[in-house]
């Protein structure tokens, strides 16, 4: 992974491996609103601990593009769920010091989403 290409410094972030290294690029009430749940995820743990369990769900991921600006970032991404194509948005907005205090994740198309909120429901149920 290269910091430099679509996506990199997000997925260096999210590949952090203590919660430790996650927290210290958030806010302390960082959410996480997604097209695959009802509620949101808050919290740099249980944010981080989502993104330990939806890594292991894909069998293909790559950020295709990137955008800017001064508040936030967005990414565009392709994938591969249970053998089937499935692309979204992932959209990152900062705090006015820098740190993330929301992320949006919108998958589609519309059966993927239903299929991943299914298997996400299921993973996130198991202790």
């Amino acid at each position: 992974m290269v910091a430099d290409t679509p996506g990199g410094q997000w997925l260096a972030i999210i590949s952090r491996p203590t919660l430790a290294g996650f927290s210290a690029a958030c806010t302390p009430d960082v959410a996480l609103g997604l097209s695959a749940a009802e509620e949101p995820v808050v919290g740099p743990a249980a944010v981080q601990h989502f993104f330990n369990t939806t890594r292991t769900m894909y069998d293909g991921f790559a950020f295709v593009h990137e955008a800017r600006d001064a508040s936030r970032t967005y990414l565009e991404w392709e994938g591969r769920f249970r053998g089937n194509p499935v692309s979204g948005v992932t959209i990152l907005s900062y705090s006015d010091s820098g740190l993330i205090r929301e992320i949006q994740l919108y998958h589609r198309p519309y059966g993927q989403v239903l299929a991943f909120a299914a298997e996400l429901a299921r993973r996130l149920a198991q202790p």
